[in-house]
């Protein structure tokens, strides 16, 4: 196994894990503030604690479908260059898409960078006194990155002979 493959196989075995953990503590967390509530006892950080896990549990999703393929795909030519048997176009197609995926993501991460400085600057306690929303928004640039490095990994893999 290549030092790529390996680097992928824990990327995604890392973000499957936290995806499930995510969730997990979604799931906790909603649950026990419908509880508390019955009780009247409302604890303000777990609503935003949950929208920004939910957030965070899209882009955990978005880094495991990028490697399974099923993040961006052109059907429409791959199906076409499909049933012409042209399987060489349609790998080099495939490695154009996650080069320009790759290439829009940098791009992305970079404007998340700016948001997230301008949100640290402006920054609001989200409750327990440490969590503020800077530290939450963060999540985008973070994200962004996770699912970059999964199209980088898979480009550069796609250039890998593979044996039969």
């Amino acid at each position: 196994m290549s030092f790529v493959r390996k680097i992928d196989f824990i990327l995604n075995k890392i973000s499957s894990y936290l995806l499930v953990t995510s969730v997990l503590v979604i799931l906790f967390f909603s649950t026990s503030s419908i509880v508390l509530r019955w009780m009247h006892i409302n604890l303000q950080w777990i609503e935003p604690m949950v929208k920004h896990l939910v957030f965070a549990s899209a882009f955990l999703g978005g880094v495991i479908a990028t490697g399974r393929g099923t993040h961006i795909g052109i059907d429409l030519v791959g199906k076409f260059v499909e049933s012409r048997n042209w399987d060489r176009l349609k790998r080099w197609i495939s490695r154009f898409v996650m080069f320009v995926s790759f290439c829009v993501l940098v791009w992305l991460i970079m404007a998340g960078i700016d948001f997230t400085v301008i949100e640290m600057e402006f920054t609001k306690d989200v409750g327990l006194g440490f969590l503020k929303s800077g530290h939450l928004v963060a999540i985008i640039p973070i994200g962004l990155s996770l699912i970059a490095l999964r199209f980088f990994l898979l480009l550069i893999l796609s250039f890998e002979r593979r044996e039969v």
